[in-house]
């Protein structure tokens, strides 16, 4: 399966999908496109970038590139490449954790359809948990979870206790990658480390699958705290460096600067659980420090010289 199909899932959704010479971009709102596949490392030129940004309306774009240097601050992709999986790649902590969600838990494939009328429940809470707004309804979250058949590649995986939902993920093969695209929980089954059982399960079994050459468990995020995927790590994923780019439209890139960051700071702090705010806090925080540390990579680089 491929970039198309994920595309058409996308659109789906309702949101708005355009290709580029480099690549593919989507974006929920906001005029803020990220690139995918998103594994993939791009190298787009300067003229794609604006092209992008002028015909499409795009305020910023996001997208992975090769390392350049030895920075922190340029972000990683969460991912597990190895040959095979099994409790030796976990953390000793991880390794207790899941052979507790295994007694705990079952954890099999289930239908998309159980999936989309069962799964409201933990979205609502996962949300809850994390201090994020739902701006969306059931009949929303029902549409947009459905996968029709025509759209192939999808499956979804569940830990069930006592036949109940604790936690499922929505998988999708992206040609001989796998993508673990969405994860929740219900904070009732936290404590039984369904989650464990559930991330070590799918990922010994996709693994083992013909023609595997890695999964991908996300990007860093932009707009949440390095904990948030310390689970990832003792899970045994790494992290694997990347230049993680956020780009700007020409007439906003002249206004980014430290005033413009603080704003954004500002406007978070009054609201929390802003989605759209936690955000662009992130982009910022993010285009400034990479700015500063290119600067410094070409300075170096320079005095070497």
């Amino acid at each position: 399966m491929n970039a198309e199909v994920y595309a058409a899932w996308l659109q789906r959704q309702g949101q708005r999908v355009v290709q580029s010479s480099s690549s593919y971009w989507h974006s929920d709102g906001y005029g803020v496109y990220q690139a995918f596949p998103y594994h993939k490392l791009i190298e787009p030129s300067a003229e794609e970038l604006q092209e992008l940004a002028y015909r499409h309306h795009a305020i910023a774009l996001r997208y992975s590139s090769r390392p350049i240097g030895r920075t922190d601050s340029q972000g990683y992709h969460a991912v597990y490449t190895g040959g095979d999986y099994d409790f030796s790649a976990l953390s000793t902590k991880a390794r207790t954790n899941v052979r507790r969600g295994l007694r705990s838990c079952t954890v099999a494939p289930i239908s998309m359809q159980r999936y989309v009328e069962e799964g409201w429940e933990l979205r609502v809470d996962t949300l809850a948990r994390q201090g994020r707004t739902l701006n969306e309804d059931r009949e929303t979250w029902k549409r947009r979870s459905w996968v029709p058949p025509d759209l192939g590649g999808f499956e979804v995986w569940a830990a069930q206790v006592d036949q109940k939902l604790a936690a499922t993920v929505l998988i999708f093969r992206m040609n001989d990658w796998y993508y673990l695209v969405y994860q929740q929980c219900h904070r009732n089954y936290l404590r039984a480390h369904v989650n464990n059982a559930l991330s070590f399960t799918v990922t010994q079994a996709l693994i083992r699958r013909p023609n595997v050459e890695g999964i991908f468990y996300g990007l860093r995020s932009l707009d949440a705290p390095a904990s948030v995927d310390a689970f990832k790590f003792q899970m045994g994923y790494e992290a694997r460096p990347v230049r993680q780019r956020v780009v700007f439209h020409p007439y906003l890139a002249p206004w980014i600067n430290g005033l413009t960051y603080r704003v954004s700071q500002g406007l978070l702090a009054l609201r929390p659980q802003s989605r759209c705010f936690a955000k662009a806090e992130g982009m910022l925080r993010q285009y400034l420090t990479e700015d500063r540390s290119t600067r410094e990579i070409k300075l170096a680089s320079g005095k070497a010289n």
